[in-house]
C-alpha cells in the first residue's frame, strides 16, 4: 500500500516536473555531463577529490556522536556519604545504598537518614524501616561499564540532573538546524568553500570550548556551536566532489563515500574513547582534525556552477583548465562556450516556493519530508540506544555501527537495479518490525542482535532516501527543497535524545518499582 502510494505520486509529480524542467533552468545539467565526458568520469583529480573526503567523513561521524562518549552515564552509581570516603568502593555502596546489600538492584538516588558513625562501628548497613533522603554530597561511581571520567560522573548529571545530558544534545540539534540554514545561506552566497570552511572552523571552536566548560548553561552552549557544523562539515564537501565525478560512477562514489568515510569514523571512534580514557583529551582529538579545513581551499576547487552563475566565468574555466592538466585530457573549445552559455542561462534559480504551486509536488514533498524524518529519528535513536541495551556500549556501538560499510556497499551494488524507492521503503519497513520485536525480547544478546539488524536495514533506507529525493526534486528547485528535507531531519533527530532517555528511565522506573515490591514484602 505505501509502495503504491509512492508510485502514484511519484508519477503525479511527472507533468509539474516537466513543466519546470522545460526552463532554461537545466540546460547546465546536460552540458556539465558533457564536459565530464571529455575529463573523464573518474580521473586522477576525481579519485584524489574522492579520498579528500576521507578525514571530513571521520570528523563528521566525530561530530555526530562524539557527545555519546564524552557524556555517557556510568549505570553503576550511589550517593556519595563523606563519613565513609576512605572505605572501599564496594563496601560504601553496601553500606550506604538502600537494597545493595541483598546482591539486587539499589537505590541509586537516595541514601539513608541514619548517623553513620553508629554504621561504621557496627559496619552493617540500616535496616529496611530507615528513611531514606536524596543524595545531598554527590555520587560515587563505579567504572565498569564506562572505564573513565565522563562530564556526567564528573558533574553529577544523574537522578535529578539526569535530563541535562539529553537537553544538551537536542540543544546541538538546535544548532544544526540554525548550521544548516546559515551555511546552506553562505554556500550560495559566497561559494561552497568557504561555507564548508566556516563550518568545520565554528565545529573546531564549540569542540574546544566544551574542555574548558564548568556547567550546564557553557556546556549546552559549547555543543551548540558544535551542532552547527553538523551535516555541513562534511556534506558540502560532499555534494562538491559529486558534481565532479561522471555519472558511471556517481552512485558508487556517493555510498561508498558514505560507507569507507562516515562509517570508519564511526568504528574508530568507541576505540579512541577507550584508548584514550579520558573525555577532554578525547575533544582534543576528534575536533583538532577540523582545521584541515584551511588547507581545502589550496586543494579542492570551487564548485563551477556557483562561479558561473556569479559571473566568474574566468575561474569556473581555470578550474577545468586544472582538471585537464592532473587528468591528461582536453575540452573542445565549442563544449566549454556551450557550457558557458547554459550555465550563465540558469543563473535565476527558482526559489523553494515553486515546490508549493503544484498539488502533486506539495504531495510528494510531504512524503519525502514523512520517509526522511522517520529514516532519520529511527537511525538516530539505534545509535543512542546502544548505552542501554545490556552489553557492553562500546562494544554495541561498534557492531552497529560495522553494519554502515557492507550495508551501504550493498546499496551502491543494487540501487540502480531494485530502485530508490524499494531501497527506501522496504528496508525502513524491516526495521521498524524488528525495532518493534526488541521491545518484546529481554536485554543483552537477544536486543543487541535485533538492534544491530535494525540499524543494517535503517542504513540502507537513509542512504537510498537521500538520493531519491534529490532526483525526485525538479532540477530548478533541487538545492533549495534538498535544504527543506535535510531541516526537517534535524528537526526528527532533535527529539531522540528524549526519546530514548524517557524509554530508558520507563525501564528503570520499572526494575526500581520492582525492587521495592520486593523490600516491602521481605519486611511484611
Amino acid at each position: 500500500m505505501i509502495l503504491n502510494e509512492f508510485g502514484s505520486v511519484g508519477d503525479q509529480h511527472k507533468e509539474a516536473k516537466e513543466e519546470l524542467n522545460k526552463k532554461p533552468l537545466d540546460t547546465d545539467h546536460d552540458a556539465m555531463e558533457t564536459i565530464l565526458s571529455y575529463l573523464g568520469d573518474m580521473g586522477r583529480y576525481q579519485k584524489f577529490l574522492f579520498c579528500a573526503m576521507l578525514p571530513f567523513g571521520f570528523i563528521f561521524a566525530f561530530v555526530c556522536f562524539v557527545q555519546m562518549f564524552i557524556a555517557a552515564t556510568p549505570q553503576r552509581h550511589w550517593c556519595q556519604v563523606p563519613e565513609l570516603a576512605h572505605l572501599d568502593l564496594e563496601l560504601r555502596r553496601n553500606l550506604s545504598a538502600p537494597g545493595a546489600i541483598d546482591g539486587g538492584e539499589w537505590d541509586r538516588c537516595s541514601t539513608f537518614n541514619t548517623n553513620w558513625s553508629q554504621v561504621l562501628a557496627t559496619m552493617t548497613p540500616p535496616g529496611n524501616g530507615t528513611t531514606t533522603s536524596p543524595c545531598q554530597n554527590g555520587f560515587d561511581f563505579e567504572f565498569t561499564d564506562i572505564p573513565y571520567h565522563t562530564v556526567v560522573s564528573e558533574r553529577g548529571w544523574v537522578c535529578d540532573k539526569s535530563s541535562y545530558a539529553p537537553m544538551a544534545q537536542s540543544i546541538y540539534f538546535a544548532g544544526s538546524l540554525v548550521g544548516g540554514l546559515l551555511f546552506g545561506w553562505l554556500a550560495d552566497r559566497f561559494g561552497r568553500l568557504p561555507a564548508l570552511t566556516g563550518a568545520n572552523l565554528i565545529g573546531f571552536v564549540g569542540g574546544i570550548a566544551t574542555i574548558y566548560t564548568i556547567g550546564i548553561v557553557d556546556y549546552t552552549i559549547a555543543r551548540f556551536l558544535v551542532g552547527m557544523a553538523y551535516d555541513s562539515c562534511f556534506m558540502l564537501l560532499y555534494i562538491l566532489v559529486l558534481e565532479y565525478i561522471g555519472p558511471r560512477y556517481r552512485t558508487v562514489a556517493a555510498n561508498m563515500a558514505i560507507a569507507l568515510f562516515f562509517g570508519g569514523g564511526c568504528l574508530a571512534l568507541p576505540w579512541l574513547a577507550l584508548g584514550l580514557a579520558d573525555w577532554r583529551l578525547l575533544l582534543w582529538v576528534t575536533s583538532a582534525p577540523m582545521l584541515l579545513v584551511i588547507i581545502l581551499p589550496f586543494t579542492v576547487p570551487e564548485s563551477v556552477r556557483w562561479l558561473i552563475s556569479k559571473g566568474r566565468t574566468n575561474r569556473a574555466v581555470a578550474v577545468f583548465k586544472k582538471f585537464e592538466k592532473i587528468n591528461r585530457t582536453q575540452i573542445p573549445q565549442e563544449v566549454m562556450d556551450d557550457f558557458i552559455i547554459a550555465s550563465r542561462q540558469s543563473r535565476n534559480e527558482a526559489s523553494v516556493s515553486a515546490l508549493f504551486t503544484s498539488a502533486p509536488l506539495r504531495a510528494m514533498l510531504a512524503c519525502m519530508v514523512a520517509v526522511y524524518m522517520s529514516c532519520a529519528i529511527i537511525f538516530d535513536g539505534l545509535v543512542r540506544l546502544s548505552e542501554s541495551l545490556g552489553l557492553d556500549f562500546f562494544l554495541t556501538f561498534t557492531l552497529a555501527s560495522a553494519t554502515e560499510i557492507p550495508s551501504v556497499t550493498l546499496l551502491a551494488l543494487v540501487l540502480d537495479k531494485l530502485g530508490r524507492r524499494n531501497l527506501t521503503v522496504v528496508p525502513m519497513a524491516f526495521s521498524g518490525v524488528l525495532i518493534f520485536i526488541a521491545a518484546f525480547v529481554p536485554r543483552g544478546i537477544p536486543q543487541v542482535t535485533l538492534a544491530i539488524i535494525a540499524r543494517f536495514f535503517i542504513n540502507m533506507a537513509y542512504t537510498a532516501a537521500i538520493q531519491w529525493f534529490t532526483e525526485l526534486l525538479p532540477t530548478p528547485v533541487r538545492a533549495s527543497g534538498s535544504s527543506l528535507v535535510h531541516v526537517s531531519g534535524y528537526v526528527s533527530t532533535a527529539m531522540s535524545p528524549f526519546v530514548v532517555y524517557s524509554c530508558y528511565h520507563t525501564a528503570e522506573d520499572v526494575n526500581r518499582d520492582l525492587a521495592e515490591r520486593k523490600e516491602k514484602a521481605l519486611i511484611t
